[in-house]
C-alpha cells in the first residue's frame, strides 16, 4: 500500500526550515503548494505499487499484451470465434511461462485439448521388410513425420452478433490449432494435419 497524501505532507513540512517566512498554518501559500507535491509524490506511489503488480504474468492487465509479445503469444480467438477473456489470456500466459514442454503425443494432444481441440496424432516411421503387408512405404525422411489427426468441423457461420472485422464467410478456427502446435513441435520434425 502507497504512501498517503497526509503522510506526505507532514513528510515535506518536516523538511521546510525554521522561521516565520515559512508558516505551517493549512491556507499559508507554501502549505497549499507542499500539499500539492504531496498529491501527486501519493499517486506516483500508488502508480508505483500498481506496476509491481504489473511485473506479475498472474496479476497483470495493463501490460498484458506486452507480456503476450514477449512470450511469442498471438492474440487468438477461443475455439468458438469468441475474443479470449482477460483471464484466459493470462491463463494462456502463466501456461505458456511456466509449462515445461514436451515431445511426446499425449503432450500436443493435452496442448490441442486446452485450445478446445479433440485430436488423435500418426506416427510414421520408415518401412522395413518385418513391417506387416498394409503398413505404409514410407522412406527415411517419414521418421521425422507425424500427423495431427483433427475433425473437420472447425469453423463457425459469421453471424449478425460478429463484430465488423469478422470475414463474412466463415471463422476457421484450425489455424489456432496450428499455429500452436508449429510453434511448440520439435524443430526437427514435419508437422502435417488431417481434418477428417
Amino acid at each position: 500500500m502507497g504512501v498517503s497524501r497526509d503522510a506526505y505532507l507532514s513528510q515535506l513540512q518536516a523538511l521546510l526550515p525554521l522561521g516565520p517566512a515559512w508558516s505551517k498554518e493549512p491556507q499559508a501559500m507554501c502549505i497549499r503548494l507542499l500539499d500539492s507535491l504531496a498529491e501527486e509524490l501519493a499517486r506516483v506511489d500508488v502508480r508505483a505499487d500498481q506496476l509491481l503488480e504489473e511485473a506479475d504474468p498472474r496479476t497483470t492487465s495493463e501490460m498484458l499484451a506486452d507480456w503476450e509479445r514477449v512470450a511469442g503469444l498471438s492474440a487468438f480467438s477461443s475455439v468458438d470465434g469468441s475474443p479470449l477473456s482477460i483471464d484466459q489470456r493470462r491463463a494462456n500466459l502463466v501456461s505458456r511461462i511456466t509449462e515445461r514442454g514436451g515431445q511426446s503425443p499425449a503432450y500436443f494432444i493435452a496442448l490441442a485439448a486446452r485450445l478446445g481441440f479433440t485430436v488423435t496424432i500418426t506416427e510414421f516411421r520408415e518401412w522395413s521388410v518385418v513391417d506387416d503387408v498394409e503398413a505404409l512405404l514410407c522412406g527415411a525422411d517419414w521418421n521425422f513425420a507425424w500427423r495431427i489427426n483433427a475433425p473437420l468441423v472447425t469453423a463457425s457461420e459469421w453471424t449478425v452478433e460478429s463484430d465488423v472485422e469478422t470475414s463474412f464467410s466463415v471463422i476457421w478456427l484450425n489455424a489456432l490449432m496450428e499455429s500452436v502446435l508449429h510453434e511448440d513441435k520439435p524443430a526437427h520434425t514435419v508437422l502435417l494435419f488431417n481434418y477428417s
